[in-house]
């Protein structure tokens, strides 16, 4: 049995931060904006006869083998809670390799490891179906085992499409929701380019900061929050009415304020990206994520892209080909 899953990264346009709890809490109205792009996280379990688990990471360059998993629990590789809360979720009968891989960069603030995390999921739930599904078929027809073969595409529970395209996170009391933008995703697509400083941010850091900081009272971090909330709620709307003037706007005040929280969350890099940039037909640029290095996303004038491209690897930046995905999560399975 293959499986093969993967989930798109995402870069988000306004109201990062605001989704650390309780941040938002603080915010009434808080929202990130986002889309979904083509850096996928993947994931591909196949079964291997044995009776170990193979862990491998493609992009990182490891692997390691582990007991299964009613072993591990007996050895007390994993806490007895843990255990009892994941037992009925996963228990393999046999061995299987797992092998991830990630076409995000290190610490490119794309969310990288949480598209890992549904990738993975998504492969696991489907591992487990497929088991299920197969004890089925042997208990009652057994003369088609060996005739089975599956493919399809599709979703692991609530995780199918819920990553795709654009998206406002609303973050009320009790829990977030998220809501696909009513835009046009041809048109975001041509107007979109992300790049990579060459550096990974410092999300542990800077958002540890900026957090204290919050909490603690300073009131120009508050301050630039709840701006920054105000703007993702007001380029939710730009986006939605396609006015990309505005859109811009509203981006480069965001990123005016996010970089009064800490003097790390641009660096010099980032800022000769998005400065050049502006100068060659970018309408804004902010970075993605924490900040301290990793991705910059660039809302441009279609016809401007040649010259914003230009000016980004002039800058030192590596750029990223993208398009705004449409599909959320794929498993295949066979």
């Amino acid at each position: 049995m293959i499986i093969e899953s993967k989930a798109p990264t995402r870069v988000d346009l306004a109201g990062g931060t605001l989704d650390i709890w309780p941040l938002y809490l603080f915010h009434p109205g808080a929202v990130t904006i986002n889309a979904a792009i083509s850096r996928y996280a993947s994931c591909t379990i196949e079964t291997n006869g044995s009776k170990h688990i193979r862990l491998v990471s493609r992009d990182i360059k490891t692997r390691r083998i582990v007991s299964l998993l009613r072993r591990a629990c007996k050895s007390q590789a994993l806490p007895p809670s843990a255990t009892r809360r994941n037992r009925k979720f996963f228990q393999p009968e046999g061995g299987f390799t797992l092998t991830t891989d990630s076409e995000a960069p290190a610490g490119a603030g794309i969310g990288g490891s949480s598209a890992m995390a549904v990738a993975i999921c998504a492969a696991l739930d489907r591992f487990n179906r497929s088991r299920e599904e197969q004890g089925r078929l042997d208990s009652h027809q057994p003369r088609r085992r060996s005739d089975r073969h599956q493919r399809s595409n599709g979703h692991a529970g609530p995780l199918s499409s819920g990553l795709r395209g654009a998206a406002a996170i609303e973050l009320p009391p009790g829990g977030e929701h998220r809501v696909e933008l009513r835009v046009n995703l041809n048109e975001l697509e041509r107007r979109i380019v992300v790049c990579y400083t060459g550096k990974p941010r410092q999300h542990g850091i800077n958002n540890w900061e900026v957090f204290k900081a919050h909490i603690n009272g300073k009131r120009a971090v508050q301050h630039s929050i709840e701006r920054i909330s105000d703007v993702a709620q007001k380029l939710r709307v730009a986006l939605e009415v396609a006015n990309w003037q505005e859109a811009g706007r509203l981006m480069r005040e965001e990123w005016s304020f996010r970089k009064r929280n800490l003097p790390t969350i641009s660096t010099k890099k980032i800022d000769r990206v998005i400065d050049g940039a502006l100068r060659n037909g970018a309408l804004a640029g902010k970075v993605c994520g924490a900040g301290g290095g990793g991705c910059v996303v660039l809302l441009i004038e279609p016809e401007a892209r040649h010259r914003v491209e230009s000016a980004i690897l002039e800058a030192g930046a590596q750029l990223l080909p993208i398009t705004i995905d449409r599909h959320g999560v794929e498993v295949i399975s066979r």
